[in-house]
């Protein structure tokens, strides 16, 4: 079987040029979207992602308000600049980068956020919403991921989907995105017994759990698609996912690959987020 590469890099592009053309749209009528982006501390990966955000809102034509803070900021005072981003009218999204240092709260950072601000989707307000098929925000890669899907035409219903990870910033959300699209979804973790069974019969099967290479096409059901979210570095320190790409090529229909597959579809989906959070203020 020929296996069919999805191109995250390719279908984000296209987000980016659709929501282009809405922000434009939206610029004649007097409403500017704006992002503030918050980082505490020098983590270099989340600086990585930091300025990849400000290139997308850039080509997007979304303000970004950046704000850099020392490690050693304290809790109260990100609260109060939260705040502060909260009450300001220029500002339709509000995106704190994780992680934050040992010192901070995680939870109780996003749950100051205002829910109709939290475009990275994960106020509990949001999550809520996702829960029970209410409007909201849904967290970027689950989102991404269902885009992916849409775009490369996978029928979903009664489909049997598996989903390895249960975070709240993958796999969960994702399990519910699915379902609500009328798959039948199987949800595994690191106390599954026997992983290798459940994995073989997915027709959908989405791997975030952070193992390089841990699924093998040995371990596919011919035909299945395979949405890869992981981000490892391999022995020889190249840059792999959680499933092993060779050995799933030829017996996978569809796969994304490692880089260039669900990570540009993130960023896509945020400025989408940012877009719809200054639409809906102004209805």
């Amino acid at each position: 079987m020929e296996t069919k590469i999805i191109d995250g890099a390719l279908i984000s592009t296209q987000i980016k040029d659709e929501l282009k053309e809405q922000v434009l749209v939206l610029q004649d009528q007097g409403i500017y979207p704006g992002l503030a982006v918050v980082l505490v501390g020098e983590n270099s990966a989340s600086k990585v992602y930091v300025g990849n955000k400000k290139k997308a809102c850039e080509h997007v034509g979304i303000k970004s308000f950046s704000y850099e803070l020392p490690e050693e900021t304290s809790e109260e005072s990100l609260l109060e600049l939260i705040e502060t981003l909260n009450a300001d009218e220029n500002v339709h999204g509000i995106l704190v980068q994780l992680p934050l240092p040992r010192h901070m709260d995680e939870q109780k950072v996003i749950a100051t956020i205002a829910p109709y601000k939290d475009v990275d989707g994960f106020h509990v307000a949001n999550t809520g919403a996702l829960l029970v098929g209410a409007p909201g925000f849904v967290s970027c890669t689950p989102a991404g991921i269902m885009e992916l899907l849409k775009r490369y035409d996978v029928a979903l219903t009664g489909k049997k989907c598996v989903v390895v990870g249960r975070s709240n910033i993958v796999g969960k959300p994702i399990s519910l995105l699915l379902l609500r699209e009328n798959a039948t979804v199987t949800m595994c973790h690191s106390k599954t017994k026997n992983l290798q069974e459940e994995i073989k019969q997915a027709d959908v099967l989405v791997v975030a759990v952070g193992v390089a290479k841990m699924v093998t096409g040995d371990m596919l059901k011919e035909g299945c698609v395979v949405i890869d979210v992981g981000m490892n570095r391999d022995e020889n320190g190249k840059l792999c996912g959680d499933v092993d790409f060779a050995s799933c090529e030829g017996i996978a229909s569809l796969m994304t690959p490692v880089p260039r597959g669900v990570g540009p579809m993130t960023i896509a989906m945020l400025m989408h987020n940012c877009v719809q959070a200054a639409m809906r203020k102004e209805k």
